[in-house]
């Protein structure tokens, strides 16, 4: 069989089927395909240059979307390799090139990718350092008064994004992340340890606490047996109560509860008491109603004896009476509180205007007055016929306040 070319410009066939490829100014043989045409043959060997020359293609698209520098520059030296001798035909030399092209690209895609590195390394580097000093700022605040919900939540928060830029953020130097993580740690184990302190001192009170409030419980329940006779000594047992503090907001619920409880039995019996009295006081209200209809004419008595006569009468009738039920007792208090207070009006006015001590000054300040005031009308007609204004306005005006004086005093 006579040489045969299929593809004359890079490959040929020769009468035993074996393909070569042209290389510079010669060519290699790349295998025989004897079970075919030499046209069979020929585009064997080329499909294998086809698959070469389409994972150069890959390896560029893959370098124009940012692919890891890395990869790229351990596909292409493979890629070399395999360029290299190949048993395909076509133009392994472009394929060569175009390699020789990508490694400047892979040194370029490098040298941006350092810089996109350095550049997330500096920014994770800050953010980390912000969580430090946010932690710090933490641990250095009084920690014995700080609260603990808030606290923590924030120190939990600042934790959780640490962990998260440690998973998915850029990877720090050694050194750079263990210095940070040092002075985190050492906030975080600050704070945990003050808390720890502050839950244990809090849980020792607590327990103080309950043990007292438990001794009042059962002092308070001891007191059932006494029904409403045994409420003094449980008022004295509250005040001890609101003394004791807290024990936690839950537990301190569940121990009123039962302290309540106990008084509510004390005065659920008083409550029955209270019912019966009601019950048998009740006409006495009626009657005290009817005195009151009684007693307020009393109202327009003005002379002092007769009111005082007449109210000692109404109290007499008041006393025997005895006592109402309990919701009437005010009402009806201010009804006959209103007519005493009237007849001690009365007779404070009384006693007032005949005190022999207040008569004798008031007698004794009129006639000066009176004097006073004879005196000022002289000079006052003294001021008129000297036609003198000043003189005549300021006797008037002294005039007028000394009968304003013995008008107080009455005549």
């Amino acid at each position: 069989m006579s040489d045969t070319s299929a593809n004359k410009s890079w490959g040929r066939v020769d009468d035993t089927n074996t393909v070569f490829v042209r290389e510079g100014d010669g060519e290699r043989a790349v295998g025989q395909y004897p079970d075919g045409t030499a046209e069979e043959a020929l585009a064997y060997f080329e499909r294998k240059y086809t698959d070469l020359a389409g994972q150069v293609t890959l390896l560029e698209q893959r370098i124009k979307r940012g692919t890891s520098v890395n990869d790229v520059a351990a596909t292409v030296t493979k890629l070399r390799d395999q360029i290299q001798g190949a048993n395909a035909v076509g133009d392994l030399a472009a394929l060569t090139a175009r390699l020789d092209v990508l490694t400047g690209a892979v040194q370029e895609l490098s040298e941006q990718q350092k810089a996109e590195q350095e550049k997330a390394r500096a920014e994770a580097r800050a953010q980390r350092e912000a969580l430090v000093d946010a932690a710090e700022k933490l641990a250095a605040q009084d920690l014995s008064k700080v609260q603990w919900k808030q606290t923590s939540a924030e120190l939990d928060s600042l934790f959780t994004q640490w962990q998260a830029q440690q998973k998915t953020g850029p990877r720090l130097p050694k050194g750079e992340a263990d210095a940070l993580w040092k002075r985190f740690r050492g906030a975080r184990s600050t704070i945990e340890t003050a808390r720890r302190a502050f839950f244990a001192d809090l849980d020792a009170t607590n327990r103080e606490v309950r043990q007292r409030k438990e001794r009042l419980i059962e002092q308070a329940e001891a007191l059932a047996p006494k029904g409403a006779d045994g409420i003094p000594a449980y008022r004295d047992l509250l005040d001890q109560w609101k003394a004791s503090g807290r024990a936690g907001r839950k537990l301190d619920d569940q121990l009123w509860a039962r302290f309540k409880t106990a008084g509510d039995v004390l005065y659920g019996a008083k409550a029955e008491v209270d019912a019966l009295a009601d019950e048998e006081y009740g006409a006495n209200l009626t009657l005290k109603e009817a005195v009151l209809v009684e007693a307020e004419p009393i109202l327009e008595i003005t002379d002092h004896a007769a009111a005082r006569s007449a109210l000692s009468a109404i109290q007499r009738k008041w006393d025997e009476i005895g006592r109402v039920p309990r919701d009437s007792v005010r009402a009806i208090d201010a009804r006959i509180r209103k007519i005493e207070d009237h007849v001690r009006e009365l007779e404070e006015t009384h006693w007032k205007n005949n005190n022999p001590e207040t008569k004798a000054r008031a007698e004794g300040l009129r006639g000066q007055l009176e004097g006073s005031i004879e005196q000022l009308e002289a000079d006052l007609a003294k001021a008129k016929a000297a036609n003198d204004a000043r003189a005549i306005a300021e006797t008037e005006k002294a005039l007028e306040t000394q009968r304003s004086w013995l008008a107080a005093i009455g005549s």
